[in-house]
Parts: structure tokens; C-alpha cells; sequence
């Protein structure tokens, strides 16, 4: 990624004629992307999709970026894909529909209950399978709870209050919230906890973290990268998808089945809740609905 940063770096000084500060300001904001990307397990720009962008933003936001701001990032995410596509260095620039600087008509991808349902399955639900159940497990718990794959991965034994429904979860800002954990994904987490965890670990009795390697490690945010696009894949669902889709769908489901857009803010740890309202987008069924049903010329 730095060869390319370096080359589009080239191309606004020499080709465009932009100014040294501007293009610093442009380099700043793509670095920062690019450290976002790799640290999500997204290796070149050739691997970006839509929602890496949209979940980059959205952090962006949660640390305190404001509109302008975000805005300005994302025009530096546009020019630098565009350039790339232009240069045949990317199959496709996903960024370009994205033609609103007003960053929440953005919107995100999601699954729908039915493609959730065949995502989560891919994996066993027994014991028998140690891994199998290590993954249906933290895939549930994800979906169930709107975890970031940094806090599922991140979550200790001393996080889990099962016996209230509750994880207790330390998100951005060092922030700790309370979420709660739907029956399916419990009753699988208490097996895996029971059984697959206690025998990848070997006998190791000091690992703290809830989701261990097959080697008894703590996972990591690349294996939980790996194993939502295996079960994507096996589930057949064509769109594109990973662990922030799951949180997605999540908030998306919530609302679209009535909660209440304050109660979804909690629970997935946004500071403002304008960042939550990009899930408003899928209640317009519901609204027309509504409309055609009580208002007396539908």
C-alpha cells in the first residue's frame, strides 16, 4: 500500500498541481486509512469494499471527527481509488457511488435474517467439532450482541455475567458498556466455554480470553476475518461480507423489529446518535407501511 500511497502522492503534486500542505493533508488522512485497512486484515486497496469505507467512517465518527472532517476523508478515499482504477491498479472503484459528502446517506451492507440464519449454520453446534464450535459460536455472539470483531476478540472470562444475559464489553475510548446476549448464542457460548475452549487450550488454565486459537492463544481480528468470509462463502451468500457486517445486521434487525434507535445506541457504544442513525434507512418499509395504514389520504 505504501508504493501506491507514494505514486498518488506523486500524482497531486506533479499531475494535479495541488498544493504541499494540501497534499500532506491528503497523505495524512490516507495513511490513516491505510493503518485502519491492515489492521482489519484488508492487505491491498485492491481488496477494499464499500463497507470497509463506511466502517472506517464510522470509527472515525466514534472517536470525535466531525462532519467536515469525515467528509474530507472520504473525498481523500474517492481520489485516491479513483486514481487507482484509473491506473488499472484496482479491479473496481467501489467509491464511486458515493457521491454525497453528507457521510450517513452512506449506507451499509447487511445480511438479511435469512442469510444470518444460513451464515451461522455453516458451522456445528456441537462439541464434537472444536473448532467448528469455536466459530458458530463467536459468529453468534457477534450477531447476537453487535460486537466489533476487536471487542469479541478482546473479551475476557471476567467479562461474561451469562447467569444476567450480560457481557460486559470495552469498546472505543477505552468505554465499557453492557450489552445483552440473546438464548442461542449463551446456550452455544456456555458449550464452547464447556468444552471446545477447555480443549484448545491444553490444559492451559491462565488464558483470561473467551476465544482461544487452536493453539490455545487468544484469537486474533485476521482468523475472525477468515472464518465470516469461509462461512459466507459456504453459506453461498454473494454479497460482500465480514465481521462488521454482522453489527450491522444486528442494529439493522433491532430496528426493523421495533427497538428503539436510543436502546440500539447503547448497545453498540455509539457516543452520538447520529452515528446510529444510518440505521434508519431499512425502517422505511415499516414507514410506508404506517403511512398507508393511518393516515386518512395514503
Amino acid at each position: 500500500m505504501e508504493a501506491e500511497l507514494r505514486h498518488f502522492r506523486g500524482y497531486l503534486l506533479v499531475e494535479k498541481g495541488l498544493s504541499a500542505n494540501s497534499v500532506d493533508a491528503y497523505a495524512a488522512d490516507l495513511r490513516d486509512f491505510s493503518a485502519y485497512l491492515q489492521d482489519h486484515g484488508v492487505k491491498t486497496f485492491a481488496a477494499v469494499a464499500r463497507d470497509h469505507i463506511l466502517d472506517y467512517l464510522e470509527d472515525c465518527s466514534n472517536l470525535g471527527l466531525v462532519g467536515a472532517s469525515l467528509a474530507r476523508r472520504l473525498v481523500a478515499i474517492k481520489a485516491l481509488l479513483a486514481y487507482l482504477h484509473h491506473e488499472r491498479a484496482i479491479p473496481a472503484d467501489v467509491a464511486a457511488v458515493m457521491a454525497s459528502p453528507k457521510l450517513w446517506r452512506l449506507l451499509p451492507d447487511f445480511l438479511s435474517p435469512e442469510e444470518v440464519d444460513r451464515l451461522l449454520k455453516v458451522f456445528p453446534a456441537s462439541g464434537k467439532d472444536a473448532l467448528g464450535l469455536r466459530n458458530r459460536s463467536i459468529l453468534e455472539l457477534m450477531y447476537a450482541s453487535g460486537l466489533r470483531v476487536s471487542e469479541a476478540v478482546s473479551l475476557k472470562l471476567s467479562n461474561l455475567r451469562l447467569d444476567e444475559h450480560l457481557l460486559r464489553v470495552r469498546g472505543k475510548g477505552d468505554k465499557e458498556r453492557l450489552v445483552p446476549v440473546g438464548l442461542p448464542a449463551e446456550k452455544l457460548l456456555r458449550r464452547y466455554l464447556q468444552t471446545a475452549r477447555l480443549e484448545l487450550l491444553g490444559g492451559n488454565t491462565t488464558e483470561p480470553g473467551v476465544f482461544v486459537s487452536k493453539t490455545g492463544r487468544p484469537l486474533d481480528r485476521e482468523r475472525v476475518w477468515a472464518v465470516v468470509k469461509e462461512a459466507a462463502l459456504k453459506a453461498g451468500i454473494t454479497k460482500e461480507v465480514h465481521p462488521h457486517t454482522l453489527r450491522h445486521s444486528f442494529a439493522t434487525h433491532l430496528l426493523a423489529n421495533g427497538a428503539d434507535l436510543r436502546a440500539i445506541q447503547e448497545m453498540l457504544g455509539h457516543a452520538d446518535i447520529s452515528t446510529t442513525q444510518i440505521y434508519t434507512h431499512v425502517d422505511q418499509g415499516r414507514l410506508r407501511e404506517a403511512h398507508k395504514l393511518f393516515h386518512p389520504r395514503p
